[in-house]
């Protein structure tokens, strides 16, 4: 099964919204063949696997099959994955992750097990289940899986005094940053990080995906000299507002931007739940937020994340005037804090990822 989870990841940026998986044939304990979705569209793992097995002309029947997630069994992009795994005569099925998507949940082991196939479940459920996290989410809610990411120092900051933060984490962090965008749908900052930074948000690693790079401004205040703006043509940009005025958002279209209008929350920002179900209808499965310390606060009290990835330098800026990750007013009360939950920590070149849930008392999204 971790050969199986190694080879879903060479599927990733490239399926959704279909989940990465995995699958690994094996006879006499020995592998004899593998696969994997490798793109929307294509075949699936388990397909994959029995053809590379056909090419190789070896059979398969009275074999395992070790698969990260549950076949399918309905007709999509492809034709049924269990139908093909009665079809081969392979004996056992070993599966990691259940799939929560309505049309299979549980009917596609039924109908293998029906055919006389033996079928174990739970191998790995976790390391499965976090693999496609996005997947899970979105099969279930039909809004995106939201992750809320950060660097700061082990002070808590996020750029000097004087605005500096190039860089604050270490290179392996950075390429860690560039897979995650590779992975997500989307990407999201607010106007802020745009007027000071310039971002260009895009994946730079090797056959990245770029994601679809959404601003959150509700004054339409984004210089339309900013990257991302003179760069919409090339890599989708969406522009979320309260305007309402044609004229103010035409130059944006007229640069290859689209001009989303969003109703206003309380504060006169974008509203952020209703943002987040707009995606979700549009089949955006992910959004990756990466700054800044305003639209995180939002999206936590919004109630929109899933996810944090803080990612901790072991360096101290100091300075009252230096900015924290997230603003906002903040909570008035340490009871009132939001929790990380499902902790996870690891050590990436000199610095220190801390993943995590958060845990939502009322959650309006």
């Amino acid at each position: 099964m971790s050969v199986a989870l190694r080879h879903a990841t060479l599927g990733m940026g490239k399926v959704s919204p279909n989940p990465m998986v995995g699958a690994v044939l094996v006879r006499d304990g020995r592998i004899i063949a593998t696969g994997h979705h490798d793109h929307f569209g294509g075949w699936h793992a388990e397909r994959s696997a029995l053809e590379a097995a056909k090419a190789q002309g070896v059979p398969v029947q009275g074999t395992t099959m070790y698969v990260t997630l549950e076949p399918c069994c309905h007709q999509g992009k492809q034709p049924p994955c269990t139908q093909a795994l009665i079809d081969s005569g392979i004996s056992r099925v070993v599966v990691g992750s259940s799939d929560p998507n309505p049309l299979v949940a549980g009917k596609g082991i039924r109908l293998l097990r029906e055919a006389g196939i033996t079928v174990e479940q739970g191998v790995l459920r976790d390391e499965c289940n976090a693999l496609n996290e996005i997947f899970m989410h979105y099969i279930v809610n039909r809004t995106p899986f939201v992750l809320l990411k950060y660097a700061m120092t082990m002070d808590g900051r996020i750029a000097t005094a004087a605005g500096r933060s190039r860089w604050i984490t270490g290179e392996e962090s950075r390429r860690r940053v560039h897979e995650d965008r590779n992975r997500y749908s989307s990407i999201m900052v607010g106007v802020g990080t745009v007027i000071a930074d310039d971002p260009m948000l895009t994946c730079r690693i090797e056959n990245g995906h770029n994601p679809l790079r959404i601003v959150c401004d509700s004054r339409l205040r984004t210089p339309l000299d900013s990257a991302l703006v003179q760069s919409a043509h090339d890599v989708p940009t969406v522009i979320a507002t309260c305007v309402h005025d044609d004229d103010q958002a035409r130059p944006y279209r007229d640069a290859g931007c689209e001009v989303l209008t969003i109703a206003a929350d309380d504060d006169g920002h974008v509203g952020l739940p209703a943002l987040i179900r707009k995606l979700g209808e549009r089949g955006i499965d992910s959004v990756m937020i990466e700054g800044g310390s305003a639209l995180a606060w939002s999206a936590l009290h919004s109630g929109i994340v899933d996810k944090i990835n803080a990612y901790i330098a072991p360096k101290l800026f100091g300075g009252a005037a230096a900015p924290s990750p997230i603003g906002g007013e903040g909570v008035q009360d340490p009871a009132d804090c939001y929790r990380i939950t499902d902790r996870r920590i690891q050590t990436i070149g000199d610095d220190i990822l801390l993943e995590g849930g958060i845990a939502y008392v009322h959650r309006n999204r």
